[in-house]
């Protein structure tokens, strides 16, 4: 079946047009309820938010729908979404929520959902949740309607948590970090983590103020990082997305490493200590290098649709631990159960640390192919797949590039947008395929 409002991370859309809007997230909300209800007589669901000023109005409206299918509510306040995961699992919660729309500018908001394992939730549960919402709703008497309360130490028992996923032996004194929190979920957790391992830590993009999020800062910004990095003489700036679960890091040289080079060096750093995985999962975007590089250690290499969930559901699949995407969702399933930009952030520090050398040092031999990344807005109703000039350009890119590159084109789960991306040995020739390729499609 065709989801009508789920997408590849949650619900998702502009606040104030459908479906983000107060009315359905409470419908949404009691629809989760009764689906929850199906399987337990009073579920608790947390529930967490980035800092989008649209974070009030939503959060309220969820509670109204969980208390009014009988779920009890648990407040976490402003806390990165695998914060969320984390504690939903600990508090032993039947249901984590948070209202984000992760990189995305302010006007828009969404909602996405934990199983109680701190896991994302399969399709199944999605339709089941879709089914409940075209049904009538069934309020609780009033003896039976949920309670809600506040979780007020959510951020110091995440910030806990992420510090015990680094080596206890290790520290990271007399590092110099730079720390971007993107105006977004992490600006008072991220800070304080890498502050207690020891490090010097200088922040920005740590002030929200509803409406800035992800604006001029974070992992979609990562310029502001660079220059900060700079001119701290830091020796590493980390950049969160607007609800920290992807990274981009940067060195003392202002050189920027994506998620394609730190996935391999969370490999290599396991490899080191002689926990080598047998098999790591990227997505149809990784960038081809890396899958050279793990091949030439021995260790398979598997391509998911894009989007962690897929990368997630791989990784269960064939019972591996590491996997990730060039944007900066890193799963290390070892460390926790979902993507974590602070957690990846520590396993990519503590490789340097353990072995001396520096991110760009320990990645020495991995050279990244050139990728081109276009994105076209669709009009509205626009169908890409029926282009046929389109497909007749994709062909004749395919052949040129041969063995030597990819093209890859696919709809943007989260906006309007076809993303055309093409990967070649050459940079020029992967701009010049990208920009053929994006004509056609207006």
């Amino acid at each position: 079946m065709t989801r009508k409002y789920f997408g590849t991370d949650g619900i998702r859309g502009t606040v104030g047009q459908s479906p983000i809007t107060p009315d359905f997230v409470l419908r949404l909300a009691h629809a989760v309820g009764r689906v929850l209800k199906k399987s337990q007589s009073r579920p608790t669901v947390l529930i967490g938010k980035d800092t989008r000023i649209s974070g009030y109005m939503l959060e309220s409206a969820l509670e109204s729908g969980f208390n009014s299918a009988g779920v009890d509510v648990v407040l976490l306040g402003p806390l990165p979404t695998p914060g969320v995961a984390y504690l939903t699992r600990a508090q032993r919660a039947s249901l984590g929520v948070v209202i984000s729309a992760s990189h995305n500018a302010f006007p828009d908001n969404g909602i996405k959902f934990f199983s109680a394992q701190g896991t994302k939730l399969d399709d199944a549960w999605e339709l089941a949740v879709e089914a409940a919402l075209e049904e009538a709703p069934v309020w609780a008497a009033s003896a039976d309607l949920g309670k809600a309360r506040r979780l007020n130490d959510a951020p110091g028992r995440y910030i806990e948590f992420c510090k015990s996923t680094f080596a206890n032996d290790l520290t990271l004194r007399d590092m110099k970090l730079v720390v971007d929190a993107a105006h977004g979920a992490a600006y008072q957790v991220a800070p304080n983590v890498f502050h207690e391992l020891g490090a010097e830590v200088t922040s920005i993009g740590c002030a929200p103020d509803g409406l800035n999020i992800n604006k001029g800062f974070g992992a979609t910004h990562p310029a502001a990082l660079v220059a900060a990095v700079t001119a701290q003489k830091a020796d590493y700036g980390i950049a969160l997305d607007g609800d920290a679960d992807r990274l981009q890091l940067v060195d003392s040289s202002g050189r920027l490493f994506n998620g394609d080079e730190l996935l391999y060096l969370m490999v290599a750093e396991r490899i080191a200590r002689g926990e080598k995985p047998v098999g790591v999962v990227g997505t149809l975007m990784t960038n081809k290098a890396v899958e050279v590089a793990l091949r030439g250690q021995g260790i398979e290499f598997v391509r998911a649709k894009v989007g962690d969930r897929y990368v997630l559901e791989e990784l269960d699949k064939r019972g591996w631990i590491l996997g990730g995407e060039g944007s900066g969702h890193l799963l290390a399933l070892d460390r926790h159960t979902t993507g974590d930009g602070i957690v990846s952030a520590l396993q990519v520090l503590q490789a340097c640390v353990r072995s001396g050398k520096t991110v760009a040092q320990l990645l020495e031999g991995v050279t990244l192919f050139p990728q081109t990344l276009i994105n076209v807005r669709l009009a509205p109703e626009q169908n890409w797949k029926d282009n046929k000039a389109l497909a007749s350009e994709t062909k004749r890119i395919e052949a040129e590039l041969g063995d030597g590159g990819r093209v890859l084109i696919r709809a943007s789960g989260t906006e309007p947008l076809v993303r055309v991306m093409v990967e070649a040995r050459d940079a020029k020739q992967a701009e010049s395929c990208a920009q053929r390729l994006a004509a056609t499609l207006g």
